[in-house]
């Protein structure tokens, strides 16, 4: 098809009784929805919302941990209802442009940065489902200042309300509406059954692990519960430890290789960004981990974090490798409850950085290897459901970002 031949706006998928509808038309949001430029002239209303890339329209305070506004500075704030839409132009990796959501909290107030707007059909769930797909975008890419500063959208309102967005009827909108919000629910359904399993880990292991100045745990399993005292012994004293290092980087040969180079941030992951060969090995102090081992992150924004390596792979210095005598799933299980205990004690206030030797140092009490194992594979057993649970929630996203590449026309595809 020759490029300056139209095409028409149509979904890649589309519900049967929609079939022979037609085609979906162009229309701007101004000519859908108005701007709401409404100051909170007598500083009335209190209440001080923010639109966040990833959680959408919320209290700031909630979102902020304190407030950020001055709340007796609100005069040019813009009064924003239940159902209303903003665009926050501050862009992010996981909102390029800047999010535009859906207020589902209630009455409030909105920085006079932000764009607000209100469409005049109520049954607007399809477009609160548009936005959060990418076909808007390259529009406001298109209509924005070059000259921008790199962490904001500059966009005129006039061009962001001649934004061009799909219409059809109101039954098939609300249909494709519907099925999302549908698949949305059944998402929220999932997260809450992780979150149950989470606390149901947390819990066991409050309970599987003797607290402050107890030598033996509340919980123990029946053939085990005439075994006396568990032993008290240092991380260093009952496991091999070791940190790594980090080839030049400057040596391109050396990052041009097959082995995994693990990085703290990376320290549960199934595959790494860098890959380093044999030389960059040999010649640095990075060393090789094996599958199962005990990694600890010591340096960055997780310090304190614990898991056990998926694969084989060389560590850098920010890590410490933990080799048990007996059991690395329990160590790697009883690090992970005092987490925030080793956090607390060790680092002090903000990003902080551990030591090999703060965590060798560390005191932990060790039953004979059988309970040791006996716990392992019940917290173990626990982790592999959460896991199976997460890929089912990612499957699903997965699944409705499918749905929604082909449910919504692409304006882009159209030719002029």
């Amino acid at each position: 098809m020759n490029k300056n031949e139209k095409t028409a706006l149509l979904p890649r998928l589309r519900f049967p009784e929609f079939a022979s509808t037609g085609e979906w038309k162009i229309c701007t949001l101004n000519k859908l929805a108005l701007r709401i430029n409404t100051r909170n002239q007598d500083n009335s209303i209190k209440h001080v919302l923010t639109n966040s890339a990833i959680e959408g329209v919320v209290d700031q305070s909630d979102y902020f941990d304190r407030e950020v506004a001055n709340h007796n500075n609100l005069e040019n704030y813009f009064v924003i209802d239940e159902g209303d839409y903003v665009y926050n132009p501050r862009i992010s990796a996981t909102a390029p442009v800047g999010p535009i959501s859906k207020n589902k909290v209630g009455k409030g107030v909105m920085s006079p940065l932000y764009t607000v707007f209100r469409f005049e059909n109520p049954n607007n769930d399809f477009y609160e489902h548009y936005f959060k797909t990418p076909l808007w975008h390259l529009y406001l890419k298109n209509v924005s200042n070059t000259g921008a500063r790199h962490d904001r959208m500059s966009v005129s309102t006039d061009g962001f309300m001649k934004m061009p967005l799909p219409y059809h009827s109101d039954e098939e909108q609300q249909k494709i509406a519907d099925c999302l919000s549908s698949i949305d629910d059944l998402i929220a359904a999932e997260d809450k059954k992780l979150e149950a399993l989470t606390s149901h880990k947390k819990g066991l292991m409050q309970k599987l692990f003797p607290t402050e100045g107890n030598a033996v745990p509340e919980w123990r399993f029946l053939e085990f519960r005439d075994d006396g005292e568990w032993d008290k012994k240092t991380i260093g004293s009952s496991c091999f430890s070791f940190s790594g290092g980090t080839p030049n980087t400057s040596n391109r040969e050396y990052y041009e290789g097959n082995i995994p180079f693990i990085r703290s941030a990376e320290i549960d992951r199934e595959i790494t960004e860098l890959f380093i060969t044999q030389a960059g090995l040999d010649n640095s102090a990075a060393k090789i981990v094996r599958a199962g081992d005990v990694l600890v992150a010591l340096y960055g924004a997780n310090s304190g974090e614990v898991a056990l390596s998926k694969m084989n792979g060389a560590i850098n210095q920010a890590i410490l490798c933990l080799r048990h005598e007996n059991s690395n799933a329990f160590v790697y299980h009883y690090l992970a409850h005092k987490k925030l205990w080793i956090i607390s004690t060790y680092i002090q206030g903000g990003q902080g950085n551990l030591s090999g030797e703060i965590i060798k140092s560390i005191e932990l009490y060790f039953p004979e290897p059988k309970e040791q194992e006996k716990i392992a594979n019940c917290l173990s057993g626990v982790d592999a459901l959460m896991a199976d649970q997460a890929k089912k929630i990612e499957e699903l996203k997965t699944h409705k970002k499918g749905l929604m590449q082909g449910l919504f026309p692409s304006i882009e595809e159209v030719g002029e």
